[in-house]
């Protein structure tokens, strides 16, 4: 789908990298190893990426080390593009029909973020009449990839309706976090 958008191979795949990984940073030859593009292509994409604030360049010692500029004006959106594109994503996508009538997927901003979360809070909103031990799967087989345990709940969406209109501070809390809908619509779960 990006391949339209974005038509530089190489540029796909190094804002991927800083996208998917968004408080890291990268020397040159890491970002080449990492996409496996050759040097120059990789260098001529982060000075592009640099010169349109993407990305910021800091010198250390003898290095260029780039870090995604996280006050670039479209750092939220790109943040959501690139999530939709993570492997766990792209695995419940993949696997849709054996989750179950699935009406939502939610997933926290926080998980894209590869950020914590407290004990009350969870990673992903299942709604629907979900078959909890595929979710379980996907969620197992993609876990490796992050720092913490993918913590995620699942509900029918009468359950979920209910708790809504009860005020249920747990559904409130993750609503009004910032959220990347996966199946469905913001504005269908918020209603």
């Amino acid at each position: 789908m990006l391949d339209y958008i974005i038509p530089s191979k190489a540029r796909r795949e190094i804002m991927g990298l800083f996208f998917q990984n968004s408080n890291q940073s990268y020397h040159l030859r890491r970002v080449s190893r990492e996409v496996n593009q050759e040097i120059n292509a990789v260098k001529r994409e982060l000075d592009i990426l640099e010169k349109a604030k993407v990305l910021t360049k800091e010198k250390r010692l003898n290095k260029s080390v780039y870090t995604l500029n996280q006050t670039w004006s479209l750092y939220d959106e790109f943040l959501r593009i690139f999530a939709k594109e993570t492997t766990i994503v792209k695995s419940l996508l993949k696997n849709k029909a054996k989750l179950g009538k699935l009406h939502y997927i939610a997933m926290s901003l926080k998980l894209a973020k590869k950020e914590s979360i407290s004990v009350s809070e969870v990673y992903m909103l299942f709604v629907g009449v979900v078959v909890a031990p595929e979710v379980q799967k996907i969620v197992n087989s993609v876990e490796k990839e992050y720092p913490f345990e993918i913590n995620y709940t699942i509900m029918t969406k009468e359950e979920f309706v209910y708790r809504k209109k009860q005020k249920d501070p747990f559904i409130w809390g993750f609503l009004k976090e910032p959220k990347i809908m996966i199946v469905g619509s913001e504005a269908q779960l918020m209603v």
